[in-house]
C-alpha cells in the first residue's frame, strides 16, 4: 500500500512539473544568446494598398511648412485615431499618395522611414524648403485576436511595431486554458493570407518574422485539451463527479477482494 502511495504521488509531482512547462513562456531562453535573433520588423513594415498614413513636415520657420500639412480646425491633443484617419493620406492601389504641393508620391515598397527620407529629399531638391523635417506614421495598424485571451477583439496601435507579447497584452494575456504550444497567426503577404505557428515556450521564435506583429495580423489561441473536453459530457462537473465516485467504488472494490 504503501509503494502505491508513493507512486500515486510521484505521479501527481510529475504531472505538476509537466503542466508548469506548458504554461511558462520561453522557458528555454538561456539557450538563446544574447543579439542572436533578426529583428524582421522593417521587412514588414513596408506600407500598403489601403493604408493610411499621418505626414508631418516640419522646418525651421513654421509658416514655410503649412502648404505642406493638411490643416485642420481641431487641436492636436483632442484628434482620436478615428480623425486622424479622416485627415490622413490613403495608399491608392498604385500604391501612391496625394501629398499637397509635391502631388502624387509613389510608396511601393517603402517602409515609414523610406518615406520620411523620399519626401525629405523631393522638398530639399525642388527647393520647396532648406532643412525640412518629416514624420510619417501609418495609423490604420491593427490586429485580431481570438481564442482563450481574456479580452478577444480587434485592436489598433499607433507604434511603428510590436510584438507579439504587446499584442497579448492588449488582450489581457492568455488564460489559463490557452495553449501556449499552438498559437496561430494568419498573415496576408502580397495579398496571399498565410498561416503559421508559434510556441510561446520555446525561444527559438524570438529570431523568426512572427516575433514582431504585422499590421492585420490575425492571432488565433487555441484552447488546451482540457478546456476542449470540459465543453463536452465529460466535462460536466457533476458527470466528473460521478465518474470519479464510481471509479474509486471499483477500486475500493477490487482492493478489499
Amino acid at each position: 500500500m504503501k509503494v502505491k502511495s508513493l507512486t500515486f504521488f510521484a505521479i501527481i509531482f510529475l504531472s505538476s512539473c509537466s503542466f508548469k512547462n506548458q504554461i511558462v513562456y520561453i522557458k528555454d531562453a538561456n539557450k538563446i544568446e544574447a543579439n542572436s535573433w533578426t529583428d524582421y520588423s522593417n521587412f514588414y513594415n513596408k506600407v500598403e494598398t489601403g493604408d493610411i498614413l499621418k505626414i508631418d513636415v516640419f522646418s525651421v520657420i513654421p509658416e514655410a511648412s503649412f502648404a505642406y500639412n493638411k490643416s485642420s480646425n481641431i487641436s492636436s491633443f483632442q484628434k482620436n485615431i478615428e480623425i486622424l484617419k479622416i485627415e490622413g493620406y490613403l495608399v491608392d492601389e498604385s500604391k501612391n499618395i496625394k501629398f499637397p504641393v509635391l502631388g502624387k508620391i509613389n510608396v511601393e515598397d517603402l517602409s515609414e522611414v523610406e518615406i520620411e527620407e523620399k519626401i525629405t529629399k523631393l522638398l530639399i531638391e525642388g527647393n520647396h524648403l532648406t532643412s525640412p523635417s518629416v514624420k510619417v506614421k501609418r495609423i490604420n495598424n491593427k490586429f485580431t485576436i481570438l481564442g482563450e485571451v481574456k479580452t478577444p477583439g480587434t485592436y489598433s496601435y499607433l507604434d511603428k511595431k510590436i510584438n507579439i507579447f504587446q499584442a497579448l497584452g492588449y488582450a489581457g494575456d492568455l488564460t489559463i486554458d490557452g495553449k501556449r504550444k499552438d498559437i496561430t497567426i494568419v498573415r496576408e503577404i502580397d495579398g496571399i493570407k498565410n498561416v503559421y505557428k508559434i510556441e510561446l515556450t520555446k525561444a527559438d521564435f524570438l529570431s523568426s518574422p512572427l516575433y514582431n506583429i504585422k499590421n492585420n495580423d490575425v492571432i488565433i489561441v487555441n484552447p488546451t485539451f482540457n478546456k476542449i473536453k470540459s465543453a463536452g459530457f465529460i466535462g460536466n462537473p457533476s458527470s466528473v463527479a460521478s465518474i470519479a465516485s464510481l471509479l474509486l467504488s471499483i477500486t475500493l472494490l477490487i482492493t478489499n477482494n
